[in-house]
């Protein structure tokens, strides 16, 4: 009898092995892949990446001395313009009044169709970092890691709303469209729920340990569906936007620095700076499950969704090694200085 038992436990774990096999070969070569790469060059440093997916334009932020705004095609990466001496870290537009904005200090606000810039708004002491725009009320969501954490603009003229203290670093935000905004915190790993109208706190989700130092956040507004992607441990914490109960956890790779979803195919994808793209596929409001881990490029750990057709915009560049003792950097491994013009678009889709 117990050796009957014993076949039946080496039969289970013989299967278990072949299915966790079958699974992590299905997740290297799933339906994603790198579409289009696209070396631009250019000197700066680069954060976030933004598709207009309306303008089907494609901005990527470069800081540094040589600070500017570089703009491309979303459809063929070639480049459309520029605007020059502004050292930003993010950028949105509102497709309505055409108006963007780009996280400099101060704030830069510019015509989206001539590229010509509108104005400056000063943002206090704000360290603009994180960009969103909120269509609910046509309004553009900054964050900082300093005070005042979060600031909010009208879209439509550029005058500041007002600020609002989150009571901790804000990273990436999402809106529901319907006066809902839902902010990560990086410094705590917790979830700052907001009323968009009365920019008003009303209630912070802690993840309990699940997930900390989370950089993105993706939503599924239609099933109230958040997806926070954390650094340590490196997971992807997902939990319901209603009352913040956390649903499950996922692995990702390391440096994570952005999230989306992509309410067409129902797929969260988080990108981290080892490489990799992370996509976690919505079978139901309860069911989740690592679709596939597309490999990219180093250092590529922030994404956009160009909504029309479903490609996943990512940028990168290629670095020298790290000197001996270099400190870990936030997002990953220690680096050595960029290499000159070796910065590069990449598109991936299926």
């Amino acid at each position: 009898m117990r050796s009957l038992c014993l076949g039946f436990v080496l039969a289970a774990a013989i299967a278990m092995t072949a299915s966790i096999a079958v699974a992590q070969k299905d997740a290297a070569t799933g339906p994603y892949k790198v579409l289009k790469t696209a070396k631009v060059g250019g000197e700066g440093n680069f954060d976030y990446i933004f598709a207009d997916a309306e303008g089907r334009r494609l901005y990527t932020p470069r800081s540094g001395p040589m600070g500017h705004l570089s703009v491309f095609n979303l459809d063929t990466l070639e480049p459309v313009g520029e605007i020059p001496n502004i050292g930003a870290g993010g950028a949105v537009v509102d497709p309505k009044s055409h108006h963007g904005f780009s996280t400099t200090k101060p704030m830069t606000m510019w015509d989206s169709v001539t590229l010509k810039v509108i104005k400056m708004i000063e943002v206090g002491d704000a360290r603009a970092d994180g960009i969103m725009f909120d269509p609910f009320n046509e309004r553009v969501w900054v964050q900082s890691h300093t005070p005042p954490y979060s600031t909010v603009i009208d879209a439509k003229d550029g005058t500041v709303v007002g600020t609002l203290d989150l009571g901790g670093q804000p990273e990436q935000a999402v809106s529901d469209g319907k006066g809902h905004i839902f902010i990560d915190l990086e410094d705590k790993g917790s979830i700052a729920a907001v009323d968009a109208k009365t920019l008003k706190l009303t209630a912070t989700y802690d993840l309990a340990g699940k997930g900390g130092t989370c950089a993105g956040l993706a939503f599924d507004v239609k099933n109230h569906i958040l997806f926070a992607t954390c650094r340590n441990p490196q997971t992807m914490v997902i939990l319901n936007s209603e009352d913040g109960k956390v649903i499950t956890t996922l692995p990702i790779g390391s440096g994570t620095d952005g999230a989306i979803f992509n309410p067409s195919t129902m797929e969260a994808f988080s990108s981290q700076s080892d490489g990799t793209l992370t996509v976690v596929k919505e079978n139901s409001p309860t069911s989740f499950v690592v679709e596939q881990t597309v490999t990219t490029m180093p250092v590529a750990k922030t994404l956009t969704l160009d909504s029309k057709t479903g490609h996943i915009l990512l940028f990168s560049a290629e670095f020298a090694p790290a000197p001996p003792g270099a400190p870990a950097r936030p997002a990953g491994p220690p680096r050595g200085p960029m290499i000159p013009d070796s910065f590069v678009l990449l598109m991936v889709g299926k």
